[in-house]
């Protein structure tokens, strides 16, 4: 294989996701192109590439698809992986990319244009039988027209942008008080965010499932999925936790579900990896929600109980080669937890938190997987998503998961800005999570749960100075140490230096 499949290939793309892909190619004897702008000079990924090329100086040059072509051009990269996020589901850059003959590791954008369209993807759902929330399937441009669908779907709705994903800009609206000024805002959101002011309803479900299914198709037409994932820990709509197999579904629904993703993939001629989501309700009926057309954030989990490489599954597609396994082939093995974790004060309404990590130890171990591109010395920039790393775990049993993962993350030292890995610990081992009957609205629960005490025993003070000491000694005496041992002056002095060739 090899060199075989291409020569070089630019990742545009930040950070960990950018490292995991940078590692896949090293693995398959391809170099690795990295871009990167000012804010991420001393990012991990631009040091691990083979190359490096400057995008300038504003933060948000991952989004210049003219920038990242000129300088895939320049470095003579055959193939380009958009990683996730940024550009990575734009129909736009697929064409441009196609336009300049280079490969796109991805699907095509066809594709892109009838999933990234939220009502376009309900309507083609829809088509081919596939279950679709209730709700509307054509866009809504004013209260009017919106006042007069809720009367059909009743209350509790979801407002939801039509060009978008991610939980943003999406509205739960419960009342008709509460509706004009929700919709008004979902609409500015949208406009804001995504270029669109569209937007559409759902019927919103009562303690809902989220859960999504992992598939990869070839140019062949072989479409195949790699069982699901549970989605459902979220804050603010974004995902925390997430966990395979899930504790929901019983061995029919999976098959069924799963099923279910494949055909919604076919019907498009989807290639390269994809995520279908569902949700579900608690009488397990399902739902297609949308299709991301991208690689997961999440999909270490996947990889952990499949056995399967997914990014390089990626690359062998993208060069035209069939899928190196069948369905026939693929069993789940075990179980795995994901677990996100954020540059966040948890105890401050998890406020963002950059700055400069002073000091860094990631834990080891047999089954523990760390995908970050942060190192001792690294200044966690302001502009971007906070994530910092994704730690993974697998294990025979989900209990054994469980306690791996908390083991993994009493384990993780990262001093010098806030985390949540502690509050991630505390939520792992909160009863309802264990039970696994949880539903998306478990954190909720979670923080009025954590009630913080107003009174405190004289034993509860002397134990709290007393950690509170120890932390202080360990932060001040250990850190310069470890900061001084693990970065290299001169070798980034060196890096640096040698970037500047290839500035625009």
């Amino acid at each position: 294989m090899g060199t075989s499949l291409f020569k070089k290939i630019l990742i545009a793309n930040r950070g960990e996701i950018a490292v995991r892909v940078i590692r896949a190619c090293h693995e398959l004897g391809i170099q690795a192109v990295a871009i990167y702008s000012q804010a991420d000079i001393s990012s991990n990924h631009v040091k691990f590439a083979d190359e490096a090329y400057s995008l300038g100086e504003k933060p948000m040059s991952y989004l210049s698809i003219k920038k990242i072509i000129r300088v895939a051009k320049k470095a003579e990269a055959d193939a380009i992986h958009p990683g996730y996020g940024f550009l990575a589901e734009n129909p736009d850059f697929v064409k441009a990319c196609e336009k300049e003959g280079i490969t796109f590791i991805g699907p095509g954008a066809s594709a892109m244009l009838t999933m990234g369209n939220k009502l376009l993807a309900r309507q083609t759902m829809k088509a081919v039988r596939v279950p679709i929330v209730p709700g509307t399937t054509k866009a809504i441009s004013s209260l009017e027209e919106a006042k007069a669908e809720i009367k059909k779907i009743g209350f509790p709705v979801l407002i939801k942008p039509a060009a978008g994903g991610g939980g943003k800009g999406m509205m739960l609206v419960h009342k008709w008080e509460d509706f004009s000024e929700s919709f008004e805002s979902a609409q500015r959101i949208a406009r804001s965010a995504f270029g669109d002011d569209e937007v559409y309803l759902e019927k919103y479900m009562e303690k809902p499932r989220h859960i999504e299914v992992q598939v990869m198709g070839d140019k062949k037409g072989n479409v195949v999925h790699l069982f699901e994932r549970e989605c459902s820990v979220q804050r603010r709509h974004q995902k925390i936790i997430e966990e395979t197999p899930s504790t929901f579904l019983t061995l029919g629904l999976r098959k069924k579900m799963c099923d279910t993703a494949v055909r919604a993939a076919k019907t498009i001629g989807y290639v390269g990896a994809g995520t279908i989501e569902f949700i579900a309700d608690k009488n397990k009926n399902f739902y297609f929600m949308e299709m991301n057309t991208r690689l997961q954030v999440e999909h270490p989990i996947t990889e952990w109980v499949t056995g399967i490489d997914l990014v390089r599954e990626q690359i062998r597609v993208a060069a035209g080669l069939p899928l190196s396994f069948k369905q026939k082939d693929l069993k789940q093995h075990g179980h795995s937890i994901e677990c996100r974790i954020y540059a966040e004060d948890s105890s401050n309404n998890f406020i963002p938190s950059p700055g400069t990590i002073t000091y860094l130890e990631i834990p080891e171990g047999p089954f523990i997987r760390n995908d970050a591109s942060i190192y001792s010395g690294y200044t966690v920039p302001v502009h971007y998503d906070p994530l910092v790393a994704k730690l993974s775990v697998w294990a025979l049993t989900r209990s054994a998961a469980i306690n791996k993962m908390k083991n993994a993350l009493s384990r993780y030292k990262i001093l010098g800005i806030r985390t949540t890995e502690s509050f991630l610990r505390d939520l792992l081992d909160d009863e309802e999570f264990k039970s696994g009957q949880y539903d998306t609205h478990l954190v909720a629960r979670f923080l009025e749960r954590k009630v913080v005490k107003t009174k405190y025993t004289k034993a509860e003070i002397y134990a709290a100075l007393i950690a509170s000491t120890i932390k202080a000694y360990e932060r001040f005496s250990i850190a310069p140490e470890a900061t001084s041992s693990k970065t290299s002056y001169w070798r980034t002095v060196a890096r640096r230096e040698g970037l500047r060739d290839h500035e625009l």
